[in-house]
């Protein structure tokens, strides 16, 4: 349990003091009350919300709850003071003693340091990727990717049971186009000249298909209808380009635990099952939707009647089409179709989005509350372009795929760690800028770069303390470090509490931007040794302040590593 968890344990146990006194009624709902650190550090080490958040229910005076909260907690042997502070608000201050206890708990805890129940054994499915099977990953894929692989893990350190799902449009007209593509690759792979003509898929990358197909087939179906090959040579291409697609996101170690097939789907009938849950409940019906308003008044336009979705009852704009006027399946309908399987298995849906799907996020969540009379909910994570530089300008890379830079061709420059890691550096939904120098570069302007440094600095710490013949296996005496060094503590300590709000709002970005303050921090405390060498970790005179400093150092070591390991990054030992 970490030290925000404890302190707020201790606070119910305060406010249930004050229920027991008859000062307080019972049955309040705490759930909006927290404990977390005060926003000026001058203000104390806790900041309590507990009398604004419970006055009003309580009948009572903010300021005057707050007092009987503060006899409570003033009370506790871990806690020096206790101040209120404008109309109620409660700031702590904590004996040093916490803090140095707090550190202990990183260092003997390790890896577990940190990790939450909050979860509480959820069922959660995030689906991330879900590129068309018809190419290499580009680096608007690889952004969904890391994100939807980083929010996994988060999630599973917070307590959920994560399922981590592709799902493969493999029923669309572009597959049938891939097809057709492999076929002119399959009669060059037999020895023709070849002319790839606009609407066809020209990356090289379909040329080892188009071998294999000719090495297996021979020249049996140059001439051949189109209905003869068809079939075989789709099946063929999407098995090949989705080994090609697990390949490419191994290079950023992301594995999948399941790939759905929109084509098997279709064909199981679950999609009429979908469509049967949503007539039983009286959502679907034959009507005509409106005149789209992007059409000018002159232009013709014919209404037709078609199968709806009353998706306007639950917060879409419009209702929206099950059906074709065809009779054929609309992609909103098998997509409704497939959430509605996934929520069979799952308490809570993420799907992590291009930007560019941003128009059909309501109408598909209101067919997951639909289908789910609202028992399962869906968040998406809308990700936006990556922009990619080169010394500051734009920059555009050999384009083997045909029309895009390959996910593969930027991790084999530069690296996953720095891709994963440069990935999470801004919120999802905003733009992101990707300089091929800068991600690579030694400074404090490269995230990855800095927060790498720190944990390489910790291990040739430990590296010369060996070296130096100091102990390791002793305790240190803790109390030998000052405020300034405790203050790095309470910026670890509140790595549980940023892990947690990162897995809830579904933010793993939140991460990286912790690291690197933390980092920061850090950094700050090491170079104060370059002015005052009495202030560096390791001295020579005084073993037992080195051991002190170097316990500190190890901590700060543990967490950046627990949180690299959340984004799947390294933790590096030396920098090269």
């Amino acid at each position: 349990m970490s030290l925000y968890a404890q302190y707020s344990a201790l606070l119910d146990g305060a406010l249930d003091e004050l229920v027991n006194d008859g000062a307080l009624p019972s049955g309040l709902d705490r759930k909006n009350v927290t404990v977390e650190p005060p926003r000026d550090a001058s203000h104390g080490d806790l900041a309590v919300n507990a009398a604004m958040v419970l006055a009003k229910a309580a009948q009572t005076n903010p300021r005057a709850l707050a007092e009987l909260i503060r006899s409570k907690l003033a009370a506790l042997p871990t806690v020096a003071s206790v101040e209120i502070a404008g109309p109620g608000f409660i700031n702590i201050r904590l004996h040093p003693d916490a803090w140095r206890d707090e550190l202990r708990a990183i260092l003997s805890q390790g890896d577990a340091y940190g990790l939450s129940k909050v979860g509480a054994n959820e069922r959660v499915n995030v689906e991330y990727v879900s590129a068309n099977p018809t190419g290499p990953l580009h680096m608007g894929h690889c952004r969904g990717a890391v994100v939807g692989d980083s929010l996994a893990r988060l999630l599973e350190a917070a307590g959920f049971r994560v399922t981590k799902e592709y799902y493969v449009n493999d029923a669309g007209a572009q597959v049938d186009t891939l097809a057709r593509s492999v076929h002119l690759r399959y009669r060059e792979a037999l020895g023709e000249t070849i002319e790839i003509g606009e609407g066809f898929y020209p990356g090289d990358y379909l040329k080892p298909v188009g071998v294999v197909l000719a090495a297996e087939h021979g020249a049996r179906f140059v001439d051949a209808p189109e209905a003869e090959w068809l079939p075989l040579f789709r099946d063929t291409a999407i098995k090949a380009m989705l080994d090609l697609i697990r390949h490419d996101l191994g290079l950023l170690g992301i594995h999948h635990d399941l790939f759905s097939s929109e084509a098997a789907l279709q064909q199981s009938g679950a999609v009429d099952d979908a469509m049967g849950e949503l007539r039983s409940k009286g959502l679907v019906f034959e009507g005509v939707l409106e005149r789209p308003k992007s059409l000018d008044p002159h232009d013709e336009w014919e209404p037709v009647e078609l199968t709806l979705f009353r998706s306007t009852e639950f917060g879409d704009d419009q209702d929206r089409p099950m059906k074709k006027s065809d009779g054929s399946w609309t992609y909103f309908g098998a997509d409704a179709a497939y959430h509605f399987q996934k929520a069979q298995k799952a308490d809570h849906l993420v799907n992590i989005w291009g930007a560019d799907h941003a128009g059909t996020v309501k109408r598909v969540q209101a067919a997951v509350r639909a289908l789910t009379d609202g028992k399962v909910d869906l968040d998406v994570k809308l990700v936006n372009m990556v922009r990619l530089f080169r010394n500051g300008e734009p920059f555009k890379m050999s384009k083997r795929a045909g029309d895009f830079v390959t996910l593969a061709d930027v991790v084999n420059e530069v690296g996953k760690d720095a891709v994963r890691f440069m990935m999470l550096t801004k919120r999802a939904d905003t733009p992101l800028d990707f300089d091929f120098t800068k991600v690579v570069e030694a400074s404090k302007d490269n995230p990855v770069f800095y927060v790498q440094y720190a944990h390489a600095r910790v291990s040739s710490l430990k590296r010369k303390a060996a070296e130096a013949g100091i102990d390791l296996t002793r305790p240190a005496d803790l109390s030998l470090l000052d405020d300034e060094e405790l203050m790095l503590v309470k910026r670890a300590a509140q790595y549980s509490r940023v892990l947690e709000s990162a897995a809830l709002s579904h933010e793993p970005h939140r991460i990286a931007f912790y690291l690197y303050d933390l980092a920061a921090e850090f950094h700050a405390l090491w170079n104060r040794g370059n002015d005052d060498p009495e202030r560096r970790f390791l001295l020579d005179k005084n073993p037992q302040l080195s051991r002190a400093r170097l316990e500190l150092a190890l901590g700060i070591a543990q967490i950046i590593r627990s949180g690299l390991d959340l984004m799947g990054v390294a933790a590096t030992e030396e920098m090269r």
